[in-house]
């Protein structure tokens, strides 16, 4: 009986030294989310150019449209160049660079331009690139023959 006093009086002892530590705040459950938008980006289009969550920035995906005008051109090295240039704004607009990616997504409707997305890619991004996929889909919005999209962290 001795024994099962002494046992139940260390249980409640436990108990009481451990209601100090257990803490009545609660975490905050959900990460903060930073738009990035930079001006001119904003077009009525139904997405977000970037968004950075915890120090890692989703870029959507871009084509090789002109900024300006909206037209492809017809020069597929310029389409390549024009969407990875429109996704650098998003980059510098969250204080970041090329050498900040991590991830590569491209979209090709043709896959047998891969060699020439390839050679004007790798003017963009320094030894060691970032992960990349590739897919081969049948068709993008309008004429464009690529789409690119990125995951960037500090």
């Amino acid at each position: 009986m001795k024994s099962i006093f002494i046992l139940g009086s260390l249980f409640m002892l436990g108990l009481t030294s451990c209601i100090g530590t257990v803490s009545t705040k609660t975490e905050k459950a959900s990460s903060e989310r930073k738009i990035i938008m930079p001006e001119g980006y904003n077009r009525g289009l139904p997405f977000t150019p970037g968004i950075l969550v915890d120090g890692t920035l989703y870029v959507a995906g871009f084509s090789g449209e002109d900024a300006k005008t909206g037209v492809i051109p017809e020069d597929f090295e310029t389409e390549v160049r024009q969407a990875l240039d429109k996704i650098g704004v998003i980059l510098k607009e969250a204080d970041m660079d090329y050498k900040d990616v991590v991830s590569v997504q491209v979209y090709l409707t043709d896959m047998e331009l891969f060699e020439r997305m390839n050679t004007v890619y790798r003017t963009y991004f320094d030894e060691p690139r970032p992960t990349r996929s590739i897919m081969g889909i049948k068709s993008l919005i309008g004429p464009a023959r690529i789409e690119i999209t990125v995951t960037a962290k500090k």
